[in-house]
């Protein structure tokens, strides 16, 4: 099992992640998402606000990709890799949540990641 740590779920909650899936034939499909909010020691909540492709590669395969680099990266690189499985919610206690974290915006769903590796990229200056 991973855990999460206070400096990774700081990066999280406070930065823009890149969001990888793969569709059915193999592709890969990558995008930012913001807002992300860690749940557990080893999960995290997306909003499902404008995921239709990111949603349709997770119903075929539930495996995903997501990796995050401090702001200041040109100073002090430190980046992350979380590799996982997603489930997407469109009703429920997650749904509501994410409503909650995306107010105003035209959320459909929430997609719960369960992080199964974590793999630190870079650490100091580049």
């Amino acid at each position: 099992m991973v855990e999460i740590t206070e400096e990774l779920k700081k990066l999280i909650e406070e930065h823009a992640l890149g969001f990888a899936t793969v569709d059915e034939s193999g592709n890969p499909h990558n995008i930012a998402v913001g807002d992300v909010k860690v749940i557990s020691e080893d999960q995290l909540i997306i909003g499902d606000v404008y995921l239709v492709e990111t949603i349709k590669n997770i119903q075929k395969n539930n495996n995903v990709s997501l990796v995050v680099w401090n702001k200041d990266w040109e100073d002090n690189c430190i980046g992350y890799e979380l590799k996982g499985t997603a489930e997407h919610f469109s009703e429920g206690e997650w749904f509501e949540k994410a409503k909650k974290i995306h107010e105003g915006f035209p959320v459909k769903g929430a997609v719960i990641v369960t992080i199964n590796k974590i793999k630190k990229l870079a650490v100091g200056n580049p």
